[in-house]
């Protein structure tokens, strides 16, 4: 049977068959009612039925399968080998899943999760494992590992995700994954989670899964038409002088700041409060009594700023947010729409505004073709707009301080003043302004900002000379597989990224051959992680990565001779033979 989001009246949580733990837990995450995909998907997994479930990131699909599996887990039996197992594309998703399931645990006791990646140390997996967990999220990889070391016993296992699959696939891990089906009990529950349906997904599902409930949620990509959605084209090391101008121009009540990470959470937070802004970050690891505290403080007007993860916003609904930044543009457009859907709700108009790097143009485009909406584009705000928006607000502190009820107080204090040292009343004003000012000025300086400006960043390339990386030097590497693997650069960086731990500047070039291939890596790997990169899999198959030569740059080609002199050639003259008549 295939569900379909058609608008239909949505039922709650409470009508879903969830028992009382986890309702509380999503009454505490402040979830109110379900996505589609979540409605649709939850009670034929709580009922023990197989699903496949075809929806675009974005649509709630972790809440849809994690609710189900820990209402099912057994706890407080002492037993130590995991009940559930979500497989991820990648460490970040790992993370995420991670994250919602310890949040969505909250009121159930005796539930420990494990994300298990490349990047991280075997160490803090194994001693876990070994303590017992309940829930094991990983990347196929990193799985295979513990299964080929032993160190993960599936034997005992009840309930088996693939979430994102049709990504893993396209990253070179199909087979990996299959081995991981096939090792796996055969009366466990699966459910199988995609934004397409590729025919290598049907063949998947048709060989291990049971009678499988099939849900189906069109996507509705769309915006609120209330919210102003603006761009910036900024780079990287930009971004918070940006945001700083545009906290200064901007007339905003409350904000939210969407970045990646749990880490630039805290520190954007940090750098926004040292430059004088109300702000706080919550992510993945604030506690729910301080999470539930800064939402508090942001609803009464006591925290104008949120920075924040997708996650971590999910279910945040406060009526002062009138101002999304996207710090950190998503890369999905489902995440866009609800990251900006935090504001302009309720026929109130809200702002929207991106930083988009030079590099991340495509997303734009990405955007506006899925909301079918244009984005504006905005220019950074210059000097003359911050010092007029200062001006603005030092007048309206003036007007308020006049409004208010002891000013007659302070003119009997300034009169004094006056009549004592016979100085005017425009200079005491004065006085009075920059004792209030401090030694921070003002205004800023235009002049010196325009010569800053005209500086040219770096010298001028002719268009002819070869682009430069800017990121350490690398090394010829050789990995067991090529063309005959059917392997493509982008399962390459993406299997040797999620492994690894490395990062986009990290790759050079990809030479793909017929049964390997050579990718350019840092020639400053450490050992540990070339270990780990030697074991890592790709369309099945270890890469078995070695090195092919020594650090710098790519190898040069041999040397010619000079033009000029014609070389010299050692030929050894062959007997001519008469033709023989």
């Amino acid at each position: 049977m295939t569900h379909d989001d058609a608008g239909t009246a949505a039922p709650l949580f409470d009508d879903l068959g969830l028992s009382r733990p986890m309702l509380d837990a999503l009454a505490e995450v402040g979830y109110e009612t379900p996505s589609a995909i979540q409605a649709a998907a939850i009670p034929p997994l709580l009922a023990g039925s197989d699903v496949v479930g075809l929806a675009q990131t974005g649509t709630g699909k972790t809440a849809a399968f994690a609710l189900p599996i820990l209402d099912r887990l057994e706890t407080g039996s002492g037993r130590t080998q995991p009940q559930a197992l979500v497989l991820t594309p990648t460490r970040e998703l790992a993370l995420q899943v991670c994250e919602a399931f310890e949040r969505y645990a909250a009121r159930k006791a005796d539930v420990r999760v494990l994300p298990v990646y490349g990047g991280q140390g075997y160490g803090v997996q194994l001693s876990a494992l070994r303590r017992g967990v309940e829930v094991v999220v990983g990347t196929p990889g990193r799985i295979m590992d513990h299964l080929d070391k032993g160190t993960l016993d599936l034997t005992a296992l009840r309930f088996l995700v693939l979430d994102e699959a049709d990504e893993m696939l396209k990253m070179g891990f199909a087979e990996d994954v299959e081995t991981i089906l096939a090792d796996t009990p055969d009366d466990k529950q699966v459910a199988l989670f995609s934004a397409t349906m590729p025919a290598a997904i049907k063949r998947l599902a048709q060989r291990y899964l049971t009678d499988p409930e099939e849900i189906t949620i069109k996507g509705r990509t769309t915006t609120s038409a209330n919210t102003n959605q603006r761009y910036l084209i900024v780079s990287y090391p930009q971004k918070v002088d940006a945001l700083t101008r545009i906290l200064e121009v901007e007339n905003f009540d409350g904000m939210i700041v969407f970045v990646r990470t749990k880490n630039e959470t805290e520190t954007l937070a940090e750098k926004l409060r040292a430059r004088g802004f109300s702000a706080a970050a919550i992510n993945g690891d604030v506690p729910q009594v301080q999470r539930e505290r800064i939402v508090e403080h942001l609803r009464s007007g006591k925290l104008d700023i949120l920075v924040a993860t997708d996650v971590a916003a999910r279910g945040l609904d406060v009526e002062r947010i009138s101002h999304v930044v996207n710090y950190d543009i998503s890369t999905d457009p489902e995440s866009y729409v609800h990251r900006i859907g935090r504001t302009g709700r309720a026929g109130r108009s809200g702002e929207a505004i991106s930083f988009i790097t030079p590099r991340e143009r495509y997303l734009l485009k990405v955007i506006e073709k899925a909301t079918r909406q244009p984005l504006t584009q905005m220019s950074l705000p210059t000097a003359e707009d911050i010092n007029s928006s200062r001006l603005a607000r030092f007048d309206d502190a003036i007007t308020q301080a006049l409004e208010s009820e002891d000013i007659s107080f302070f003119r009997d204090v300034v009169t004094h003043y006056m009549q004592e040292h016979d100085v005017p009343e425009v200079d005491v004003a004065a006085a009075l302004a920059r004792v209030l000012q401090g030694d921070k000025p003002l205004l800023l300086d235009p002049d010196a900002e325009r010569a800053q400006r005209s500086r040219p960043e770096r010298r001028e390339r002719d268009s002819r000379e070869p682009r430069r990386r800017s990121g350490p030097p690398l090394a010829r590497y050789r990995i067991s597989v090529g063309r005959r693997q059917h392997a493509e650069p982008r399962q390459i960086v993406g299997a040797l990224a999620n492994e690894g731990g490395l990062r986009r500047e990290d790759f050079g070039r990809i030479d793909i051959r017929g049964d390997h291939s050579f990718v350019e890596l840092p020639a400053t790997l450490s050992k540990e992680t070339r270990d780990r990169l030697a074991r890592t899999r790709i369309s099945g198959q270890l890469i078995d990565l070695t090195r092919e030569d020594g650090p710098g740059d790519r190898p040069r080609r041999p040397s010619r001779p000079d033009r000029g002199v014609k070389p010299t050639k050692n030929r050894t003259k062959k007997p001519r033979h008469k033709k023989s008549k």
